[in-house]
């Protein structure tokens, strides 16, 4: 509150924002994370996965313990020991063509922290049939892509790339990896933007920031 950008009245926008977090994973955990301890008002959780032995390595919000148990509902119970006042709502189930537009109709901001095309175009298609601003984010080994879709009138995500690639083309962190520390870098802009967008700061607007973090290369392409 001390920040002349946000003070009360910042601080009550971040407190009424309604946000939802597509994905609990590697991107979403450190998304969650901050928005919880930034006093978001409303956070949904959307995850149809269960925690594994492999992601713990880049998936902070759990421990071994809690291998086996849905992510969602793990998330849920961490972020309440870290903010006990936000008002949690957990979707424990896969989206998908026929909920998804209910489940983001009860919220003001979608945050995509998935790991396939197939959900990223469905969830950039919903927030530009529902009008809502979508906060996106994407990893792989040492590289990603950060980006704001369908706010205060930019472009969306099939501007940039019309069609999804072919599934059989596209590589994915389990088989290809990711080293533990980007998907921290990454959630944490995410987070950066979404906290941004919602006191009303300037975030990226038909902007498509590329980082790689092998040689820390970080370039901004217009689109």
């Amino acid at each position: 509150m001390m920040l002349p950008e946000v003070g009360e009245t910042g601080q009550g926008k971040i407190l009424n924002a309604r946000i939802l977090v597509i994905g609990a994973g590697g991107l979403g955990c450190p998304v969650l994370q901050y928005l919880a301890t930034a006093g978001v008002g409303t956070i949904g959780i959307i995850d149809f996965d269960v925690v594994e032995l492999h992601n713990l390595h880049r998936q902070i919000l759990y421990n071994e313990k809690q291998v086996g148990q849905s992510k969602a509902i793990t998330a849920e119970a961490v972020l309440k020991q870290l903010n006990p006042a936000v008002n949690y709502i957990v979707f424990s189930e896969k989206l998908t063509a026929e909920n998804c537009e209910q489940i983001f109709t009860g919220f003001d901001i979608i945050v995509d922290g998935s790991d396939n095309f197939a959900t990223r175009y469905l969830v950039n298609d919903a927030c530009v049939t529902l009008n809502k601003p979508l906060v996106y984010g994407s990893i792989l080994k040492f590289e990603a892509q950060v980006a704001v879709f369908n706010h205060n009138g930019s472009k969306n995500l099939r501007d940039i790339f019309p069609e999804p690639p072919n599934p059989e083309d596209v590589p994915n962190c389990s088989m290809n990896g990711v080293l533990g520390t980007l998907p921290g870098i990454i959630g944490t802009m995410m987070a950066h933007e979404t906290l941004k967008m919602i006191i009303g700061a300037k975030v990226l607007h038909n902007e498509l920031i590329l980082f790689c973090t092998e040689n820390w290369n970080f370039t901004k392409i217009n689109f």
